[in-house]
């Protein structure tokens, strides 16, 4: 028996998949869909009040005074990012943290710190 790629044997149904729909399909459409499926990735901005950016400057400064390993959430480009390292230095000019983990040195910008928190 002949074997076709485009066919897919869920349960006792051999299926296509997109394939019988992509002759309907024109090229604006599908940008349009690709573009509706990454929305759904994306996470909301996060609204972080006067409160929060004093308490994440504070955890920055017993972090960087005590050396201590703090777990690092930032938000850039519709994403949050976790990060997990030591601070070694803050850079005012380019406002930046200098972090180190085991493996490297990295920098992280302050302005997407959305949350801090010290490792025990």
């Amino acid at each position: 028996m002949k074997q076709n790629r485009h066919m897919r044997l869920q349960g006792d149904i051999k299926d296509r998949g997109m394939v019988k729909w992509q002759g309907m399909m024109l090229p604006e459409h599908m940008k349009m869909l690709k573009d509706w499926y990454a929305e759904d990735d994306r996470d909301p901005e996060p609204q972080l009040t006067a409160d929060d950016f004093t308490l994440i400057q504070e955890e920055i400064e017993t972090a960087l005074a005590r050396q201590c390993e703090v777990r690092i959430k930032t938000w850039r480009d519709h994403k949050f990012s976790y990060h997990k390292g030591v601070i070694k230095r803050l850079d005012a000019e380019k406002r930046t943290l200098v972090c180190e983990d085991p493996f490297s040195e990295y920098r992280i910008r302050a302005d997407d710190i959305v949350d801090i928190r010290q490792v025990d």
